[in-house]
């Protein structure tokens, strides 16, 4: 987590997403929800900075128009913002060039705009590959909310300034227990990354690390971290099975139960 901004809960995201724009480093890139789609939001997202660029899935009923095929399934395209948007975002152009890759997964297509229009210094295959990432950070927000905080339902904190408090101290745990992860990687023969080991595991283990720490002279300490870091072998996840069943949605509860035996003349 490099950045975080919360407020108010009648506080619209995008003015929360606003917020981290000057606080995003330059030579990233930022994947968006396609509930972020935004040409002002984009724009500026990209203009703040040197090599700030963005990453969000396709919104339906977008309209753009094509100005160059890059390949079969990657195109540049021409987005067209409107009064209103231009209005709310002074430094907006009426119109922005991005790229539209397509990738077909099981039968069905799969559309990204992004920022990174240079096709021979970003491969469409490469584009593709990084949006699926995203999901990780979805299994960030469970890590907080499962494994950090229990499946609380309410912080503990009462007052709005306790429970900023509060919610950094979560954000910067997380955060070492992140670092932690990384450092545990170096320690593995082989080209792991941190999302391949346990969050559950690893935060396990530094919680009974702390819990000891009072009890151990200075001296030992740097040996009790070095036995940690040794046992990072017993954290490597098994690889993510494939889907046995489609994903089905389940119908709605009936408020009546339905009459099966009922005759209609």
């Amino acid at each position: 987590i490099t950045a975080s901004a919360f407020d108010n809960y009648n506080t619209n995201e995008m003015v929360l997403a606003e917020k981290l724009i000057e606080k995003t480093p330059n030579h990233s890139v930022t994947m968006f929800h396609k509930g972020f789609y935004s040409l002002g939001l984009l724009h500026k997202w990209q203009d703040s900075g040197s090599e700030r660029h963005w990453l969000i899935p396709l919104k339906k009923n977008t309209q753009y128009d094509i100005v160059q095929s890059l390949g079969r399934n990657d195109k540049l395209v021409q987005l067209h913002s409107n009064p209103r948007a231009r209005k709310l975002w002074p430094d907006l152009p009426k119109s922005i060039t991005a790229r539209l890759v397509t990738r077909k997964i099981k039968g069905k297509d799969y559309q990204v705009l992004t920022s990174m229009t240079d096709s021979l210094r970003y491969p469409s295959k490469d584009i593709v590959g990084l949006y699926e990432h995203r999901w990780e950070i979805e299994l960030g927000y469970r890590e907080q909310k499962q494994y950090m905080l229990g499946n609380r339902l309410t912080l503990r904190s009462r007052l709005p300034e306790l429970v900023k408090q509060e919610l950094w101290g979560i954000l910067l745990t997380y955060n070492l227990i992140r670092y932690q992860m990384v450092e545990l990687c170096f320690n593995l023969k082989g080209n792991y990354l941190p999302y391949q080991l346990s969050f559950n595991g690893t935060l396990a283990h530094v919680s009974a690390l702390l819990i000891g720490l009072p009890y151990s002279t200075p001296g030992a300490i740097p040996w009790q971290l070095k036995g940690f870091h040794n046992m990072a072998e017993s954290l490597i996840l098994e690889g993510r099975r494939e889907r046995t069943f489609p994903r089905k949605v389940k119908p709605r509860p009936q408020r009546y139960a339905k009459n099966k035996n009922a005759v209609h003349s």
